[in-house]
């Protein structure tokens, strides 16, 4: 008996949902047992595949998969391994992806990144995945939809394309708060720090690394694919790859440009400094003569002078103001030039 699809992850295998295609691309739900029957009775002359999805955070999971499917080492090495970079390898004629995806709700934090694994054979794809993520149930509702797809690769060609489109949508949104600090920097009023533009740069450093494939390996297996891959999905796997090399590009000048607003902003930030600076040595240097006047003054010894004469104080003020216009002019004078 099929499982109900909003059942997830309570089959004792840690399956979520799977389906099964037939020759025309048509999937229908099936559940483990019946896919196991499936995998053992249709000869491979017959077309279709099947699609089984499972819940890693199942405890009973990464056991049934090693004990019942018959999958390479690499893919069950991949699962802990500790390395979420995106690739796509060839691996005892069977495809081994990991495909990073973000969660529900992504607000440009390195931790709301979700890693799907895959194998992806002619008769079989087996996905595995610790937390939900958008491109793994766009698919699902898609195939529910009726979307065909005509092979296995074309279910992994799919996934690659709904993760371009995620680094794309990053890209965008990370241009529109780019745009709004560099218009307020134009207008004069920028409150974002060096710091927040240093984090946000950063973060797409990270993304990159984590969504953007590893091209040595794509292009390996474009060289040299295996037989059972037709025409028509290596030319789709070679689409996907310029689309992430778009996407990437893009990233790439959307960092450069931050690395401008930063030198920018640190150089309104020095020259503000300096300003402050400035004002600062003036009122220091227009104090100084008060202060030194003041200090021998206010000495209570004799033969201080002017002080037995009517108009000493005056004197002294008019001492005080002419040594306070040399040394303001001085400063001035200096920093102009």
């Amino acid at each position: 008996m099929t499982p109900p699809a909003q059942n997830y992850g309570a089959d004792p295998s840690g399956l979520i949902y799977g389906f099964v295609f037939d020759a025309d691309g048509s999937g229908r739900p099936i559940g483990t047992s019946e896919a196991l029957q499936w995998l053992r009775q249709t000869p491979p002359q017959d077309g279709g595949f099947v699609w089984l999805h499972f819940n890693l955070s199942h405890t009973a999971c990464a056991k049934w998969i090693k004990e019942q499917l018959q999958l390479s080492d690499l893919f069950h090495e991949s699962l802990t391994d500790g390395s979420r970079s995106t690739r796509v390898e060839l691996d005892d004629d069977t495809l081994v992806a990991v495909v990073n995806d973000v969660h529900y709700d992504f607000a440009f934090e390195p931790s709301d990144i979700a890693t799907l694994w895959l194998s992806v054979g002619p008769q079989l794809v087996v996905t595995a995945r610790l937390q939900p993520l958008r491109s793994i149930d766009r698919l699902r509702d898609a195939v529910r939809r009726g979307e065909k797809l005509m092979s296995s690769v074309a279910l992994l060609v799919h996934l690659m394309h709904d993760q371009g489109d995620v680094l794309i949508q990053i890209v965008r949104n990370t241009t529109a708060r780019v745009d709004d600090i560099e218009d307020k920097l134009l207008a004069g009023r920028l409150e974002t720090k060096r710091a927040n533009l240093g984090a946000l740069r950063r973060l797409l450093v990270r993304l990159q690394r984590l969504l953007a494939p590893e091209p040595a390996a794509l292009f390996r297996l474009l060289r040299k694919p295996p037989g059972w891959i037709s025409e028509d999905d290596l030319g789709d796997l070679r689409q996907s790859t310029e689309e992430f090399n778009v996407a990437l590009s893009d990233m790439a000048a959307l960092q450069e440009r931050i690395k401008l607003l930063q030198e920018e902003i640190a150089g309104r930030v020095a020259e503000a400094n300096n300003r402050s600076l400035f004002v600062l040595t003036i009122v220091t240097v227009l104090a100084l003569p008060i202060n030194i006047i003041t200090g021998l003054l206010g000495m209570n010894v004799g033969g201080i002078p002017l002080a037995e004469h009517p108009h000493g104080f005056w004197w002294v003020v008019a001492i005080v103001v002419t040594f306070t216009v040399i040394a303001g002019y001085i400063a001035i004078r200096r920093h102009r030039d």
